[in-house]
């Protein structure tokens, strides 16, 4: 298994953030977050709305704690709302389920940490998290 470590979440984040850039996005603030839902890293570009810590954390929380990208957690709230009612609530309302939210693998497809990304669309949140975390050396899964 390969460790998702301070060095790596930089990278994530420094291309997270220039792919958003280099597209012409909003200002985006970038979370990584080890296996255990600890933060390793954040980063807020200037421009960022208020509450941007907390969404890209909810992102990624999101992940990690169901086992799931934000996309496939978008796809069941549709699908089941109540049950991903009830899961926000046992999480106290820390679960953001939408894409932007990116599950990192290892090589080996061990599940090593999550990236949340906000501040454009969900859509354009995720491609970012999807090109910081390849960058990085590592598979994400939204």
């Amino acid at each position: 298994m390969t460790a998702l470590n301070l060095a790596a979440a930089r990278k994530i984040v420094e291309v997270t953030l220039q792919t958003a850039r280099d597209h012409g996005f909003k200002p985006m603030s970038v979370v990584v977050l080890d296996a255990g839902g600890h933060v390793i890293a954040f980063e807020r570009e200037d421009g960022s709305s208020a509450g941007r810590f907390e969404i890209a954390r909810g992102k990624a929380n999101g992940c990690i704690m169901l086992g799931m990208g934000g996309r496939a957690q978008m796809a069941r709230a549709e699908q089941q709302a109540y049950f991903m009612g009830a899961i926000n609530g046992l999480f106290d309302g820390k679960v953001v389920p939408v894409p932007g939210g990116v599950l990192v693998r290892d090589g080996e497809g061990t599940l090593i940490g999550a990236v949340g990304v906000t501040g454009d669309t969900s859509d354009n949140d995720a491609t970012c998290a999807l090109a910081g975390i390849k960058a990085a050396g590592f598979v994400g899964e939204d």
